[in-house]
């Protein structure tokens, strides 16, 4: 909708010209509190700017208006739009995220908590660096103790879900509960030196912006005054101190909240987010308007058919069914069994081809997933058709650092004189530096070198480590992770029999690593399963060095001159708020999505959530939505039978298309 003459020669703006009923009945209600569920693509940003753009007409002054957001982006957008049209220029409407406005307004009375004037903010590198020198006073050479960045993801998890540390210790992270009279120790010393190097972390932005308010009535009511009307964007996500710090803003008598959201999209608990917070706005606020805003403007009824369909599945949610503002016509949702990951994969990448051929921009195009590890067979596809694309979720799959220790394990068997792939491995045993490293080089090579001498022609079976090294100088500190380190290479060599295919040479470096990267890294579960999917991904591959070499190039994929070119790889937590004219989620198979882990929690809750990634995905489509999924994940050496997905085998047949690859 274009604005009206009048309003863009300066006048008073037609508001039912420019806004949809629903949206213009949220922007224009006089009601204290009003609850906006705004449905994917309806507009959401809209109704809020416009209803800022209102309350100025109204003559509301504009440092009377708190418009909190999630992301800096997203504030900057809103207030960008509300200067456009309510020609507000440089008037000082206070807006930005939860942390920044905490800033603020804590720049001004941190002395009150025991703060000096000009407190720091520590970021995450900050508090890595502190955290890892606590663990190390505190904990020193513990066994298996939790690793600074563990810790900090325990810390904030319970400030964020307003719980004790205990707590969350004991519901999600049992593993470190014997640990816990040390993890206290180091708890309280991280909130003193904060206090004493007069710093604070992200979350004590929103910690110490609450206890204000709690504590210093005048302040909250100084506060109160000033904010008259509160608007929250993406209330959905809000955690306990924010859905708090919300409560008591707008807790005086004159206070005006509107909270816009959507209960489906609500998909961050695992970071303290609360859907329900929203479910229940009106059980907090009794008086409070609802506002369905329902018209969708991003895709085709046939998918809009297929996503209220699938959310509709859910108990605990706001009732409403989007409607297409787009005519009819295009074709429904494709369903696709693959009979395998590779399959699956390769007809992504064979349809994704034709569609580049057909004139779709690759910026057109995404390939959504639930888990990271769930794109690397597309990713490797991609490579081998030469389609350029771009990852959003993280690094490149043989990018990763848990990866790449595998692979330098199957490098140095495949040539034994690669020193970077040696310094890699050695670099994962204890208390070893880059001279200790040099020194270990030096060993290998002397115990290496002769015998390659005598065979220029030699496989990988030949070299006979145990014989050659497991003599060698060895500082008496490291010996038994040498030891353990060439009985591995050793076993990776079987004497007299056929050579171990790629997939089980993984599986059986995956097995040796699991000590170490349980603590090198915080998401330790998460990499596991990367690896497990390596040895599927490998297959029935059976040349070592072609696979090594098909690595090596997968890293080298040309990113074309022009970004937009990129086809889109990313999780579904990370493509919310985007969207794209050709969508593919991968890997719908139970087990995969929904989790595994989703399933054995046995929370009907965790499940909702999980069909509400799935309503998320699904509505990014604008014009073609696939959805795929492979019968068996894996070939060859270590195969799971993988079922449809619940969130597939519970849509009406007539609303998709059933493809066979």
């Amino acid at each position: 909708m274009a604005p009206t003459l009048a309003a863009r020669l300066g006048g008073a703006r037609d508001f039912s010209a420019e806004l949809n009923p629903e949206q213009l009945a949220a922007v224009t209600t006089r009601a204290r509190r009003a609850l906006v569920v705004a449905g994917a693509g309806s507009g959401k940003t809209r109704t809020l700017t416009y209803r800022v753009a209102w309350l100025l007409e109204q003559g509301v002054a504009p440092w009377r208006i708190l418009l909190l957001t999630f992301t800096n982006k997203a504030a900057r957008e809103m207030l960008e739009r509300v200067g456009s049209l309510a020609g507000a220029g440089g008037a000082p409407i206070w807006g930005g995220t939860f942390h920044s406005v905490a800033n603020r307004l804590l720049r001004r009375h941190a002395e009150l908590l025991g703060y000096r004037p000009g407190f720091s903010i520590l970021d995450a590198d900050d508090q890595k660096a502190l955290m890892r020198a606590l663990v190390k006073q505190h904990a020193g050479k513990t066994a298996h103790f939790p690793k600074a960045e563990q810790l900090l993801a325990l810390h904030s998890l319970a400030l964020n879900t307003s719980r004790t540390w205990q707590e969350t210790l004991r519901s999600d992270y049992p593993a470190c509960e014997r640990h816990a009279e040390l993890i206290g120790r180091i708890f309280a010393d991280y909130a003193a030196r904060k206090l004493a190097q007069n710093a604070m972390d992200f979350d004590d932005l929103l910690l110490n912006w609450l206890r204000l308010l709690r504590e210093q009535a005048e302040l909250r009511r100084a506060w109160q005054e000033r904010f008259e009307y509160l608007l929250v964007d993406e209330y959905q996500d809000t955690n306990a101190p924010q859905d708090e710090i919300v409560a008591l803003l707008a807790g005086g008598e004159h206070n005006c909240l509107m909270a816009v959201g959507d209960d489906a999209q609500s998909i961050y608990s695992w970071r303290g987010a609360d859907v329900e917070h929203m479910l229940h706005f009106r059980r907090r606020y009794p008086d409070a308007e609802l506002f369905p805003i329902t018209v969708n403007y991003r895709s085709v009824p046939a998918i809009l058919e297929l996503s209220n369909a699938a959310i509709a599945q859910n108990e605990c949610r706001l009732a409403k069914d989007l409607r297409a503002a787009r005519r009819a016509g295009g074709r429904r949702p494709v369903v696709l069994p693959a009979p395998d990951n590779r399959t699956e994969a390769q007809w992504v990448a064979q349809r994704i081809d034709e569609l580049l051929a057909g004139g779709v921009p690759g910026s057109d195009i995404a390939v959504l997933y639930r888990a990271h590890f769930h794109s690397t067979d597309v990713q490797m596809e991609l490579a081998r058709a030469h389609i350029p694309y771009r990852i959003t979720s993280g690094l490149r799959f043989f990018e990763q650092a848990h990866v790449k220790d595998v692979v330098a394990f199957l490098r140095l068997l495949a040539n034994p004189r690669d020193e970077v792939a040696f310094r890699r491995i050695v670099g994962t045993f204890p208390r070893v530096g880059e001279a200790t490293a040099g020194k270990l080089w030096a060993q290998w090579c002397a115990g290496v070198e002769p015998w390659l001498a005598e065979h220029p022609q030699a496989s990988r079976v030949g070299v006979p480590h145990a014989e050659l090294l497991a003599r060698a100088s060895i500082p008496a500190a490291i010996r038994s992770s040498w030891e353990a380190f060439v009985a591995l290479m050793d076993s990776l060599h079987p004497a007299g029999e056929a050579e171990l295919l790629p997939a089980e040479l993984v599986h059986a470096v995956h097995e040796y690593l699991l000590p170490y990267q349980s603590r090198a890294y915080e998401n330790y579960e998460e990499r596991a399963e990367d690896l497990e999917q390596l040895c599927r991904t490998v297959g029935e591959e059976e040349d070592l060095d072609a696979f090594l070499a098909q690595v090596a190039l997968l890293s080298e994929v040309d990113t074309p001159a022009a970004e937009e070119d990129s086809v889109t790889l990313s999780t579904i937590h990370q493509a919310k708020g985007l969207e794209w004219k050709v969508v593919f989620v991968i890997f719908l198979g139970e087990g995969l999505f929904p989790h595994r882990r989703v399933l054995e929690s046995g929370d009907p809750r965790d499940v909702e959530e999980e069909r509400r990634l799935f309503y998320v995905a699904v509505t990014r489509a604008q014009d073609q939505l696939y959805l795929s999924f492979p019968r068996y994940n894996g070939r060859g050496y270590d195969v799971q039978y993988c079922p449809p997905s619940r969130f597939l085998t519970a849509l009406p047949e007539e609303l998709v298309e059933l493809w066979e690859p």
